[in-house]
């Protein structure tokens, strides 16, 4: 079998651009400058937030891989010896629950996780092979598998990568020639399910799934599963698309080559534009939680740091909000942002629950 493939969903055109140095850095002279947005801590200031460390009270480094709230995440860790990568749920207290440990030598990894209530269900990984968990966070149990038939799964750093629905876990994953194989499973376990889908797909709110996943210009179709029902994406010349059900991110060029970021339903109504300059998207979700595009300015520092303006467009109130002015290492699954501030060697983690907006 082989390993999973967590290919980044394809970047826009905008930032394919701003990476060969087309894309200009600053506004033209002369342009009147609009005011500074609104800081979360102003637009929102009863939405829950986190400050995690970086490391664990062992010493080791901690990688997230999903939040359950702005203070409770699942992530891995390595044991202190090294030997081990280790799953773990790290509370709001600050206390850990270990569900899964694996040794180093067998490559392990635990590319993506998904929870509804309180049942939490991963992807584990090593040279032997390819799983699913799941396990009970309202208890103590044991976690346990639910199949080793994942097939050639494939993860694109989105939160539908696996979508917990119908008592069931779905996942996509790589069939023969131009054919993806949507897949799911009981959450009993048992055997796997398998639909064969003609093209590339990829898991979007369910039951919906979205195609382009890995095309230049994107999306260009959405299917519901359950009803069979399609949706046309709205797509236009020197422009990437990304689709959820309710929203789309359209990426293009202006005339004077800076980028713009606009959303639209997917009938294309209701378009209007997110952000212009230097703007890039920076999460694989279009339009989360059918209300916040999440994206990034460059600044003045981008160059020699690499951090950038962490935003967020909300399509309720028309407004871009600024989430962090020096960000970098940003993430977001099932309603929770999370981001780092600081320098690659000494950081700090921040999360918004942006369901408490």
């Amino acid at each position: 079998m082989s390993g999973w493939r967590g290919r980044p969903r394809t970047l826009s055109l905008a930032a394919a651009l701003l990476v060969s140095g087309v894309l200009l850095a600053a506004p033209s002279t002369g342009q009147a400058q609009a005011p500074p947005p609104l800081t979360a801590a102003q637009a929102w200031p009863h939405a829950l937030r986190g400050t995690i460390p970086a490391a664990l009270p062992d010493g080791t480094a901690y990688e997230p891989i999903l939040f359950l709230d702005a203070q409770t995440s699942v992530g891995t860790a390595r044991s202190r010896d090294g030997k081990n990568l280790r799953l773990l749920l790290r509370r709001a207290d600050g206390t850990l629950r270990q569900l899964r440990s694996a040794p180093t030598a067998l490559d392990p990894s635990f590319p993506v996780a998904a929870a509804a209530g309180s049942v939490l269900v991963w992807a584990a990984g090593t040279r032997r092979g390819h799983e699913l968990w799941s396990a009970d966070l309202s208890t103590g149990a044991a976690p346990r598998r639910l199949t080793a038939d994942v097939g050639d799964a494939r993860f694109y750093q989105s939160q539908y990568d696996l979508v917990i629905a119908d008592g069931q876990v779905h996942w996509a994953a790589a069939g023969t020639g131009d054919v993806t194989e949507m897949r799911s499973v009981s959450l009993a376990g048992g055997p796997v399910a398998v639909r064969e889908q003609p093209g590339v797909w990829a898991n979007s709110a369910w039951p919906w799934i979205v195609n382009g996943v890995t095309a230049a210009s994107g999306a260009t179709q959405l299917l519901n599963l359950r009803t069979g029902q399609t949706r046309p994406a709205p797509s236009s010349a020197r422009a990437v698309t990304a689709c959820s059900p309710v929203w789309c991110q359209v990426v293009s060029l202006t005339k004077t080559g800076d980028s713009r970021i606009e959303v639209t339903h997917p009938d294309g109504s209701a378009r209007r534009t997110a952000a212009e300059g230097t703007a890039a998207t920076v999460i694989a979700d279009p339009v989360v939680l059918d209300r916040f595009e999440v994206l990034s300015q460059q600044t003045g520092t981008s160059d020699l740091t690499g951090d950038i303006q962490l935003l967020a467009y909300d399509v309720r109130t028309r407004s871009l909000i600024e989430v962090s002015p020096d960000a970098f290492a940003v993430s977001y699954r099932a309603g929770v942002l999370w981001w780092s501030t600081g320098s690659p060697d000494s950081f700090v983690r921040h999360a918004l629950d942006l369901r408490t907006v």
